[in-house]
């Protein structure tokens, strides 16, 4: 399974949109343009495919989080 698949089988589970990929993006300063993130969610022989590097997934995970819980509280 390729990080391209476990992306876009967290999209499907967790119902998000583009916009709210990029804002969760936006939570750990990661940014990426519409275009950018469509070309990850093709198909492998379209010409416009673009694999989703582990910098990408590690990124969308750690924003996740806190899109999920919040940010972490400082003690």
């Amino acid at each position: 399974m390729t990080n391209n698949d476990i992306f876009k089988k967290l999209r499907v589970a967790l119902q998000l949109k583009d916009d709210d990929i990029i804002s969760i993006l936006k939570l750990v300063d990661f940014k990426i343009s519409k275009s950018e993130l469509g070309a990850i969610f093709r198909k492998e022989d379209h010409p416009n495919y673009k694999d989703c590097g582990d910098q990408l997934l590690r990124n969308f995970l750690n924003g996740l989080i806190i899109y999920m819980r919040g940010r972490k509280k400082e003690s």
